[in-house]
């Protein structure tokens, strides 16, 4: 599953909200509208892609996808591993909602420890010339 993120310019912004807005002991909570009907497919070992200002940045692994709620009033409520895990950085159109994203298409993980922090915006470049 691949999603924009909203009022977070970066990987730390979601980190910071989600420290400031979580009660300790409530799970990571994703919240959409619409049921995925691959929803099976995205429990074994399916993650949430998140797109930062055009750039698929990092990844969440998906627990759990339960739906609350009957008829007009359903909702989604997607599980997620508190784990962040960050990707190469990797453009992305924006889109309304949620979309799948095929195993195939979706960026590898990084090795933190060979790249260290790089700024978004320097591992974009990097990308680009083919240095990464």
């Amino acid at each position: 599953m691949i999603k924009l993120v909203v009022g977070c310019d970066t990987i730390e912004d979601l980190l910071d909200w989600r420290r400031a807005s979580a009660t300790p002991g409530e799970p990571w909570l994703l919240r959409t509208r619409q049921t995925p009907k691959r929803a099976a497919e995205m429990l074994d070992g399916g993650s949430v892609y998140r797109v930062f200002r055009g750039n698929i940045l990092c990844r969440q692994r998906i627990l759990a996808v339960d739906t609350v709620g009957e008829g007009v009033n359903a909702r989604c409520l997607v599980t997620l591993d508190e784990a962040v895990v960050r990707v190469a950085p990797t453009p992305r159109r924006a889109f309304q909602g949620w979309r799948y994203l095929e195993a195939s298409d979706a960026p590898p993980d990084l090795d933190e420890e060979a790249f260290g922090e790089l700024p978004p915006e320097l591992a974009r470049q990097l990308r680009e010339v083919g240095a990464w």
